[in-house]
């Protein structure tokens, strides 16, 4: 019933916007950070906590074990596009969906071949010199002879394009995720238990009735959505298109 009920949603809507959280992404085997076998509660071999270690200062501090860090557990190459990715870009192609918005690092929308995704945390992709802002990608990372990776042209510390805690969000993203959401006829939030801010903020922003949540677990905007599905987002996404 509730299926049917976001099937006919989708039929219907002209201009979604999708904003998706980790939960998109743990389905292509990218853990997340707070579940039980997420990142801040599994056995580590550091000796900080994550969120010390994914921080501004940490970084600016103890640079070498940040990149240790980051490499280790950030990363994941392998990774591929699940079905929700790939539900996501067909709704894309379809002219139903105009934007991805998405707290996650891992560039999976964009390998599923999605155009238009606004990525409110940054991409382990982009990389930029803190000296002389040239731009590197994930391989110059990943093949760097040093722990830390430095810059051809001048020799500077390069630094993932991520947001680290302690540090603001890209405004010009927000503001253009913000329009987007304002002017949506449909919004689904996905994969997301809605409690990191600012980003969480963005709900409060759709004036719309079509707000469709799905989540596995229950978030605190459960009773403010039109339609609430508790399970895998991938499994929603591919049968409501199916």
């Amino acid at each position: 019933m509730l299926l049917e009920k976001f099937k006919s949603i989708i039929e219907n809507s002209n201009n979604i916007v999708f904003f998706g959280g980790a939960g998109v992404s743990t389905e292509s085997n990218i853990p997340d950070f707070r579940s039980n076998s997420g990142l801040y509660n599994g056995k580590s071999k550091y000796k900080y906590p994550p969120e010390v270690m994914l921080s501004h200062s940490f970084f600016m501090e103890h640079t070498e074990e940040f990149f240790k860090f980051y490499k280790d557990k950030m990363i994941f190459k392998e990774a591929k596009p699940n079905d929700a990715h790939k539900v996501l870009k067909e709704l894309e192609d379809m002219g139903k969906l105009k934007a991805i918005i998405t707290q996650n690092i891992d560039g999976l929308h964009q390998l599923a071949g999605s155009n238009n995704v606004l990525e409110l945390h940054g991409s382990v992709y982009r990389n930029t010199c803190m000296n002389c802002g040239a731009k590197y990608d994930l391989k110059y990372i990943l093949d760097s002879k040093d722990v830390v990776p430095k810059c051809l042209k001048c020799g500077g510390v390069v630094k993932p394009d991520v947001v680290l805690y302690e540090e603001g969000l890209d405004m010009d993203v927000i503001n253009k995720s913000v329009d987007y959401v304002k002017n949506a006829d449909t919004f689904i939030v996905g994969g997301t238990s809605l409690v990191v801010y600012p980003a969480a903020g963005l709900v409060n922003y759709y004036k719309g009735n079509k707000l469709v949540l799905i989540n596995k677990g229950v978030t605190s905007y459960d009773n403010k959505a039109h339609l609430c599905l508790h399970d895998s987002i991938g499994k929603v996404l591919k049968q409501v298109i199916d």
